[in-house]
């Protein structure tokens, strides 16, 4: 029984009192067109033979790489609607712009300097500038536009992974094609390098304009400086274009992958775990007052604040309660997250206005009540 049927209420469902805002048809119209003349383009280069080999090469992992990004998120999951247009957005807007933006600067370089000078400006100048810019201004937006997802370092990363990855889907595409119709050895290196070593590339090169939005983020209200983000964004074209430029010059390639790469990626995930730690805090500081108010043992909310206790809580509620038990406990933990944030993000000025804040609060607390009533806890 819930709380508000002990109180002779009817049960309240849940809403979100500010879900985050719907894309303008428009942007969604223009999304699917970048991406049917994109794959348009892509096509007419490869043949259909290749191509179909190449998409599918490309699209096969991509769900395995999907699912080890969500994995990150884990204290506060992101929307799946604006994880899906992200991922979107890099599969379709950004490669298009790449597409149309490299394909005008090469042939202006090459009519100037010739084709070798072209390919060198494209791979080491152009393609990490405009591909970052173009994967980078969905970051910007989702920064902008939803200041109550766009939490911290977690979140800039995660959303940074769906863009690259969508983007990386398709530009694959090509690549394997290309391999695809020279055939032999080049197309079994090329899925090697692109697809066993390196299928974080685009996804670690975004992270860190991610990761500049979201220490931003963190510092809100506390004197943080957006030069922050500014350094990321020239820290994701400088590692794309060593990475393009160690691809270009084979004899460097293993050494840039072994020296910068993996170092990158080691370092990020460093920087998540201490996130993870930090979102942790955040969740232990904000939610104590329930514990003061009876609504929460002071056990459950130490479950709640660690990633790998949280993990336990579901498995038990599994076992006792099968999938309604599992699904309920995982909401509890959900819900808790969002009242967390949405108590830190109002502390540190980012306030949806006194009457929605309030409004916001009284459904996070009715849903978390409703959901321990309800064997949650």
């Amino acid at each position: 029984m819930s709380t508000q049927e002990r109180q002779g209420l009817p049960p309240v469902p849940f809403y979100d009192a500010h879900p985050p805002p719907q894309p303008h048809p428009l942007l969604t119209r223009g999304a699917i067109v970048c991406g049917i003349l994109s794959l348009l383009i892509i096509g007419a280069e490869l043949g259909p033979a290749a191509f179909g080999m190449g998409f599918l090469l490309a699209i096969v992992p991509v769900p395995v790489y999907v699912v080890l990004v969500l994995w990150l998120d884990r204290f506060e999951p992101e929307p799946g609607r604006t994880l899906a247009q992200t991922f979107a957005w890099g599969a379709t807007v950004a490669v298009f712009a790449a597409l149309l933006v490299n394909g005008f600067a090469e042939g202006f370089i090459a009519s100037v300097l010739g084709d070798e000078a072209a390919s060198l400006f494209g791979s080491l100048v152009s393609a990490p500038v405009v591909e970052e810019l173009a994967k980078g201004l969905a970051l910007l937006l989702l920064y902008r536009e939803l200041k109550d997802e766009f939490d911290g370092v977690v979140d800039g990363v995660v959303y940074a992974a769906m863009v690259g990855l969508g983007f990386a889907m398709i530009e694959n595409v090509q690549y394997y094609g290309e391999a695809i119709v020279e055939g032999g050895e080049a197309s079994v290196l090329t899925f090697f390098v692109r697809g066993l070593m390196a299928p974080f590339a685009h996804p670690l090169f975004t992270s860190m304009f991610g990761i500049g939005l979201g220490y931003v983020r963190e510092r809100q209200g506390r004197g943080g400086s957006r030069a922050w983000a500014v350094l990321g964004l020239v820290a994701a074209v400088v590692l794309h274009s060593l990475w393009n430029m160690a691809a270009s010059f084979e004899q460097w390639f293993l050494a840039a992958y072994a020296l910068v790469m993996l170092p990158c990626f080691v370092a990020v995930l460093g920087l998540i775990y201490l996130s993870l730690r930090r979102e942790g805090r955040v969740l232990r500081r904000h939610l104590a007052g329930l514990v003061d108010d009876g609504l929460l043992s002071a056990q459950e909310l130490e479950c709640l604040c660690r990633v790998r206790s949280r993990l336990g809580a579901t498995t038990r509620a599994l076992f006792r309660g099968g999938m309604t038990g599992w699904r309920t406990r995982r909401e509890l933990h959900h819900v808790a997250s969002e009242l967390a944030f949405h108590r830190w993000r109002v502390g540190r000025g980012l306030s949806l206005g006194p009457e929605a804040d309030a409004r916001r609060e009284e459904e996070y607390l009715r849903r978390f009540c409703d959901l321990c009533a309800r064997g949650g806890v």
